[in-house]
C-alpha cells in the first residue's frame, strides 16, 4: 500500500478533518470495520487521556464536542487506531506500507494494468499485482493507466440531472481547503509573519453566482441551503455552542478542554475547515497543481493572520494575537495539515453511474432512493457541493439514504483496477453525497473484498457482478457490510 504523505488515513489524519457523518451513525449505516474504527478512537481517549468522570461515562464520547460530527477528535488518535489495525499484517509480512510514495507510471497490457511505479524522491518502486485499487485523493492512477474517466461537471444533456450545467465543464470542481489547527493563549503574541499576498486575500471577493455577498476573509459567508449571507460567530475566549454550526470555534473543535481533567489543556483545540479557506483559484488535478496548492496554503495563512490582526471582535476590538498554530497536532512544521482537503476527484467511467435522479429527495417520487440490486454498501448525506472553481456557489440539496452500486466501482473497460474512494462512478453532483468518510471507507472496503473474491474464485470483477452477485453479497454481509437501509428520513 502506497501513501503520498507520511501518515496513512487521508481525510482523518493527513488532512486533519474529523468525520462528516449522517445522524444515524451510532446505530447503523456503516460497515463493521468503520464502527470498529470509531469505537477504537473513543477507547483510545478513555485509555490514554485524563478524561473527566462525566466524559468517561458518556456512551458516545465526542472528544471535541464539535457540532459537525459525533466524534470530533485529534488526527493523531485516528492515526494510532489505523496503525493498530495494520501492524499485525505488517509483522506477518502480509502487508507493506510505502509512506511518502506517489504513483508516477502505470504499465498496461490491453485492458489490464500490469504494474504501477511509485516514487519517493529519486527512488522508484515497481509494484506488480493481479489487482489494483485506486484510493488516491485525486484518482491518480486513472490517467496513468489510461482508464476512461471524467473530471468536473458533466452536462445536463449527458446526465439529465436538474443541477447539472448545460455544457460539460471539466475544470469546474469543488474548492479544496488547506486546513489548519489552532488553540488560544491569551498571554502570548503568536502572530505569524504577514503572508506575502495577504493584501490580495484580505480584499478578495469570490466571483461566484449567486453572489457571495462579502469579502472571503470576514465572518460573513453564504448559507449552504439558502445561499443568503449569514454572520458566523467566533470567540476563543467565550464560544457560543448554542449557535451550532454558525459558531466557528465550536464547529470543528477537536478537543474540548472541559472533557479533560482541569488544567490538562490550557485551551480548546480547533480545526479550521471553514468557508473562508475554500480555495477558488483553480483545481489541483490538471491545472498548474503546484501553484494552486501553494495558493490554498497562502489563503489559509492569510485567514489566520486576519484573525490574529484584523478580525472584528464582539467587544469592539480587533484580532486575537493569542491564536496559535498547532504543528504538534498536525504533524507538520508549520501547523497546516499535512495534505489539502480534497472534495472532488477524477471519477471512473463505470459500468454504472449514480445520478442525482437516483438519490435526490426532490427528484424521487418514492420515499427512498433508487434501489440498486448490486449494492455493496450504504451511505447517507445531503448533496453538499462547496463553491467551485467554475464560479458556482453552494449546491446543497436534500438527499435520501442511498446504496453504493457495485457497478460504480468497476471501469467500463479495464479489468483489474477498481475505484477505492471518491473516484467511483458518480457525477459532479452526486459526488456531493458520496465523498464523505463512512462512504469512502465502505467503497474502499468493498473494492478490497471484491479483489479478494475475484482472486479466490478466478473471475473478473465484471463477471462477479454478472454471475456471482448473490455469493459476493453474502461475503459482504458476513464481513459486516450493510447493503440496505431501514426506513429513514431524508437529509
Amino acid at each position: 500500500m502506497s501513501e503520498e504523505f507520511e501518515w496513512i488515513g487521508g481525510q482523518l489524519t493527513s488532512q486533519a478533518v474529523p468525520p462528516d457523518e449522517h445522524p444515524w451513525i451510532e446505530q447503523h449505516g456503516c460497515t463493521r470495520s468503520y464502527r470498529r474504527l470509531r469505537d477504537g478512537i473513543r477507547a483510545h481517549y478513555r485509555r490514554y487521556y485524563p478524561l473527566t468522570r462525566k466524559a468517561l461515562d458518556r456512551q458516545w464520547l465526542n472528544p471535541g464536542n464539535g457540532c459537525v460530527s459525533a466524534i470530533c477528535h485529534e488526527p493523531r488518535v485516528s492515526l494510532a487506531v489505523l496503525q493498530g489495525f495494520l501492524t499485525p499484517y505488517e509483522a506477518a509480512g502480509r502487508l507493506t506500507i510505502l509512506p511518502g510514495h506517489v504513483p508516477v507510471k502505470a504499465d498496461t497490457d490491453g485492458d489490464r494494468v500490469t504494474s504501477i511505479t511509485v516514487r519517493q524522491g529519486a527512488e522508484d518502486v515497481v509494484i506488480t499485482a493481479p489487482y489494483f485499487v485506486d484510493a488516491t485523493e485525486n484518482g491518480d492512477l486513472l490517467p496513468l493507466a489510461r482508464v476512461e474517466h471524467v473530471t468536473g461537471a458533466e452536462s445536463s444533456d449527458e446526465t439529465g440531472e436538474p443541477h447539472a450545467p448545460e455544457s460539460a465543464q471539466p475544470a469546474n470542481m469543488q474548492a479544496i481547503s488547506w486546513c489548519f489547527v489552532i488553540s488560544h493563549d491569551p498571554d502570548r503574541d503568536n502572530t505569524i509573519d504577514r503572508p506575502a499576498n495577504y493584501a490580495y486575500w484580505r480584499d478578495f471577493r469570490p466571483d461566484i453566482k449567486p453572489d457571495w455577498g462579502s469579502r472571503l476573509l470576514s465572518w460573513s459567508a453564504t448559507h449552504p441551503h439558502t445561499l443568503d449571507p449569514v454572520i458566523r460567530t467566533f470567540d476563543p475566549v467565550d464560544p457560543e455552542p448554542e449557535r451550532g454550526p454558525m459558531d466557528l470555534w465550536t464547529f470543528r473543535r477537536i478537543a474540548d478542554r472541559t472533557n479533560f481533567t482541569e488544567g490538562f489543556y490550557d485551551s480548546d483545540i480547533v480545526l479550521v475547515n471553514w468557508p473562508q479557506i475554500d480555495y477558488l483559484g483553480g483545481n489541483v488535478i490538471d491545472d498548474d497543481v503546484a501553484r494552486h496548492r501553494e495558493g490554498a496554503r497562502e489563503l489559509s495563512r492569510s485567514m489566520l493572520y486576519w484573525m490574529q490582526t484584523e478580525a472584528p471582535r464582539r467587544d469592539g476590538g480587533i484580532g486575537w494575537k493569542g491564536l496559535r498554530l498547532r504543528p504538534d497536532v498536525t504533524g507538520t512544521a508549520d501547523g497546516l495539515a499535512m495534505a489539502p482537503y480534497i472534495r472532488e476527484s477524477r471519477r471512473i467511467r463505470g459500468e454504472f453511474t449514480v445520478l442525482e435522479q437516483h438519490v435526490s429527495t426532490a427528484a424521487r417520487e418514492a420515499a427512498e432512493a433508487e434501489r440498486f440490486p448490486d449494492s455493496v454498501g450504504i451511505g447517507a448525506y445531503r448533496i453538499d457541493l462547496h463553491p467551485s472553481t467554475g464560479g458556482d456557489n453552494y449546491i446543497d440539496v436534500s438527499a435520501l439514504p442511498f446504496q453504493i452500486p457495485m457497478g460504480a466501482l468497476i471501469p467500463r473497460r479495464v479489468e483489474n483496477l477498481l475505484a477505492g474512494g471518491k473516484n467511483l462512478s458518480v457525477t459532479h453532483i452526486t459526488n456531493g453525497c458520496y465523498r464523505l468518510h463512512p462512504v469512502e471507507w465502505n467503497v474502499g472496503e468493498a473494492a478490497g473484498l471484491l479483489a479478494s473474491y475475484c482472486l479466490d474464485r478466478g473471475v473478473s470483477p465484471r463477471a462477479a457482478r454478472a454471475s456471482h452477485l448473490e455469493d459476493f453479497q453474502r461475503l459482504l454481509r458476513a464481513e459486516g457490510v450493510e447493503l440496505e437501509w431501514p426506513r429513514t428520513t431524508p437529509l
